[in-house]
């Protein structure tokens, strides 16, 4: 049985050698298409120190946003573009061809590499041993990115929906984000105000096996 190198899914194909499923390399592509995307917005999280090198040496007074560390490396030699780049070298070893020619701003770099790998997926896809640590690994670089770019809203769980819906409690669990001045259950549609989180908290200690 052959399986997908990245969902590790079982590959219905007819090809003695596969080692990407369709999905998995539709999904490969549209990272490598956003990955020049992604490098341009990590510029936002890199600021400056709020000196202007015309004035000379100066205390600031403000004190200087930090950098963002993440977004640095990501944008540095090992970050978006070394990781396009050393698989691109490693394709073009496998296939025979001669090394690729890194020159150019490190933004045209990313673009090239990533252009590179996305006209060269059917193949690595279909032949190339390594596609599956290839495809993980543009998955995790994505996500280091888009967890900087876009980070996931952070919930607080603070208890069960108890509308009655059709003579039954809603039982859905409700969650509040930071700053929020509304609760909205997502299953009924239900709004709760500020005045009524303490009491949904109280269900909090009800058997959770009555909600949905």
């Amino acid at each position: 049985m052959t399986i997908c190198g990245l969902c590790e899914r079982e590959l219905h194909t007819d090809a003695a050698e596969h080692h990407l499923c369709p999905g998995c390399t539709n999904a490969t592509a549209e990272r490598l298409d956003r990955m020049p995307k992604l490098y341009a917005a990590l510029a936002a999280f890199l600021h400056s120190t709020g000196r202007r090198p015309e004035l000379g040496r100066t205390t600031p007074v403000e004190a200087p946003i930090p950098v963002s560390e993440p977004a640095l490396s990501l944008r540095g030699p090992g970050g978006i573009v070394g990781v396009l780049e050393d698989w691109r070298s490693a394709m073009q070893h496998d296939r025979g061809w001669g090394q690729p020619a890194a020159t150019g701003t490190t933004e045209r770099r990313v673009t090239v590499a990533a252009r590179a790998l996305s006209m060269n997926l059917d193949w690595i896809a279909a032949s190339w041993p390594m596609a599956g640590a290839f495809a993980e690994e543009i998955r995790d670089l994505e996500r280091s990115v888009v967890s900087i770019v876009n980070p996931p809203v952070k919930t607080t769980r603070v208890g069960y929906c108890p509308t009655v819906v059709g003579g039954e409690q809603c039982g859905a669990v409700l969650r509040a984000t930071a700053g929020t001045a509304l609760i909205r259950c997502r299953w009924c549609g239900t709004s709760y105000p500020p005045e009524t989180w303490l009491a949904l908290a109280a269900t909090l200690h009800a058997d959770p096996t009555a909600a949905k």
